[in-house]
């Protein structure tokens, strides 16, 4: 009784989340290609960042809320060969562009010269690079998980590892790779970039009061400092976002894996790998906090067309840890 409760509630937050991010990326992807000629930097980021979340959406808590309506993962070997894929490139993805988006600001802050040459478009290197590494990321996933038969007449999408060593070899990459790397990446550029808003902040402070007034020319480049430092803090708080989502899930995966005690199948440990999916709800809600006041700004995403020029276990088929023990 308490695993099939656990199920429904499961299936209602999986539900509640698939519809949320849905919708929220959705809408924002959908306002920002009808502004796709007004695109600036930041919105290029914004836009394939809202793709990963839809990845994420479709292809990770989508089959993980049929796995749990159905029980069993229904399709053939090819079909469950490509949602385990698409699952781990829409991981790579979300997290890749964060990183790309919080590099771009890293150089815009700290050597504006060199990305004030660089031409608008809606894919740039960093852009590129992130679908790159997301698309190579995911290729283990290829060869790991099959359709097998798990019993007689009974057929699965089941992970095949080396044992003892290949669940937690492949566990612990995939931790380095999609989280822990990313992360100490985005620290080190959000220290520089605070290090040289701090530095920048000091001298404006230190400007004679009696000195001439500003050109034009030096009137606009604060201007486009100060938004700069708000695209900065929209980029520290999706960061933010991304650490307080994926940590819980990242932590209980290493821990399943190198824990052969752990408490696998209670709740708090699902209720844990759900807050990983949460992320792709967050993403679009801070875009637009800071793009002026909620309401009135999903409306005008969603409805106007003028241009915005303010600023630039369960089953769970997922890369989820019971998915992921089911070895043949």
């Amino acid at each position: 009784e308490h695993g099939s409760r656990l199920a429904r509630v499961e299936i209602a937050l999986l539900s509640v989340i698939f519809s949320t991010a849905g919708l929220l990326n959705g809408g924002l992807l959908l306002a920002l290609w009808r502004r796709r000629k007004q695109l600036s930097r930041m919105r290029v980021f914004v836009f394939h960042l809202c793709v990963a979340d839809l990845v994420v959406t479709f292809f990770q808590v989508c089959p993980q809320l049929l796995w749990d309506i159905t029980d069993r993962f229904v399709g053939p070997d090819a079909l469950c060969r490509a949602v385990k894929y698409l699952q781990v490139v829409g991981m790579f993805a979300s997290t890749y562009m964060i990183v790309a988006m919080t590099v771009d600001r890293y150089q815009a802050v700290c050597k504006p010269m060199v990305t004030f040459q660089r031409r608008r478009a809606r894919w740039n290197g960093p852009v590129c690079a992130a679908w790159c590494v997301s698309l190579l990321g995911g290729l283990p996933q290829l060869f790991i998980f099959s359709r097998v038969e798990v019993a007689p007449g009974v057929y699965d999408c089941w992970a095949q590892f080396v044992k003892p060593w290949g669940l937690r070899a492949y566990v612990t990459w995939t931790t380095l790779v999609i989280f822990v790397l990313p992360i100490l990446t985005v620290v080190a550029c959000q220290v520089r970039i605070c290090r040289a808003v701090r530095v920048n902040f000091h001298a404006k402070t230190q400007h004679p009061a009696g000195d001439k007034p500003l050109s034009s020319r030096a009137s606009s480049a604060a201007g486009v400092s100060k938004a700069r430092v708000k695209t900065v803090k929209m980029t520290v708080v999706i960061v933010a976002a991304y650490v307080a989502c994926w940590t819980p899930f990242f932590t209980v995966q290493l821990w399943s894996v190198w824990d052969s005690e752990a408490p696998t199948h209670s709740a708090t440990f699902t209720i844990l790998m759900l807050l990983g999916s949460l992320n792709s709800c967050a993403n679009p809600c801070i875009y637009l906090l800071f793009s002026g006041k909620l309401p009135r700004r999903v409306a005008t995403l969603m409805c106007s067309r003028r241009p915005d020029t303010r600023w630039g276990g369960q089953h769970t088929p997922g890369f989820y840890p019971e998915c992921i023990w089911r070895q043949y």
